[in-house]
């Protein structure tokens, strides 16, 4: 065997290592709609092992694409395979994805309206070690501010296989935000409440209402908990889809909340806060808004669970950051 060959077997091991059942869901939804019949595509920026795509190839490798260390070569050539009638499916590294290929994502697919579905994973801060170049916490702003482009960022396994079942013939360009598959289950895998635009509400509250996006959902589930055992009426609502956002969701909210708070793993400016913002500037409704998530600052490298607690991103930190709000 040679140096390069078990230097490239460390890579796919590590990479093998990282993933997790997650993220193999992204393959099994695929699969399955290609079963149906769905002209499906996929292809991915030599990270098949990180996102679990590796099973898509092995079922369908005449409908799999390897492009390397490429990804705006990706990203393009998926406009292209869109405008022969398939059904493309690229996934990267949310970091890769969002910032790196931003003009190859407005200019040939969503300017062109094709119906790529993008995968960002591993979003946020999720990749720790790798580094803040690694981490993606800008790019819900990114890709929310393109025109025509739809926002989705799942809870879990269950939800992403969901949206992606509930979305495959919808007829313009999709971001879907996904983690490192690692996320506690929130939904059942086969039952996750899936409708493009509607949050899911898991509970009302006269005290706060918690607007959640993605990983975020768990960590503020459990933070309700805590927040009703001691003594405050807290309802969560899961915001799946950030473009189009649920307005009347937020609008309801703001009705019968005292505060609202929103939660993401992303930069507390422009992502699902500045759009729970907006909404609110817009029809002038007069309730306190909170937005929690990074500060406005680069995220620090550490293990993800490290992170997610200097950050007040897990349950207990979020709950402490509603504690201070409602005292």
């Amino acid at each position: 065997m040679t140096t390069t060959t078990l230097r490239e077997g460390s890579w796919h091991l590590l990479q093998l290592l990282d993933s997790a059942p997650g993220l193999l869901s992204l393959s099994d939804a695929l699969i399955e709609l290609t079963e149906q019949g769905h002209p499906i595509v996929a292809g991915t920026a030599d990270l098949k092992y990180s996102n679990g795509l590796v099973r898509f190839q092995q079922r369908y490798p005449e409908r799999f694409f390897q492009f390397g260390i490429s990804e705006q070569n990706m990203v393009s050539a998926s406009a292209g395979l869109a405008t022969t009638g398939l059904k493309p499916y690229v996934a990267t590294f949310a970091s890769f994805l969002a910032l790196l290929c931003c003009e190859q994502i407005r200019t040939d697919i969503a300017y062109g309206a094709q119906p790529v579905r993008l995968i960002g994973h591993h979003a946020g801060i999720s990749l720790g070690f790798y580094g803040t170049s690694h981490h993606a916490t800008e790019d819900l702003a990114i890709m929310r501010s393109i025109a025509d482009l739809t926002v989705v960022a799942p809870a879990d396994a269950g939800a992403l296989g969901a949206a992606l079942r509930g979305t495959v013939d919808h007829d313009g360009p999709i971001y879907f935000r996904i983690n490192r598959g690692r996320e506690p289950k929130v939904y059942d895998d086969r039952d996750a409440p899936f409708e493009l635009g509607k949050a899911v509400e898991h509970g009302t509250g006269e005290d706060l209402t918690i607007i959640a996006t993605g990983s975020m959902v768990h960590p503020s589930l459990v933070a309700a908990e805590q927040l009703r055992a001691d003594g405050f009426s807290v309802g969560v609502l899961d915001m799946h889809t950030v473009k189009p956002l649920d307005e009347a969701a937020v609008l309801a909210a703001a009705d019968r909340s005292r505060q609202l708070m929103s939660v993401e793993e992303h930069n507390v400016y422009g992502g699902l806060g500045g759009a729970v913002a907006e909404v609110l500037a817009r029809e002038g409704a007069g309730v306190r808004l909170h937005r929690h998530g990074i500060r406005d600052t680069y995220s620090l490298v550490g293990p993800p669970t490290h992170l997610y607690a200097h950050y007040r991103l897990d349950g207990d930190g979020v709950a402490a950051e509603a504690r201070e709000l409602l005292r």
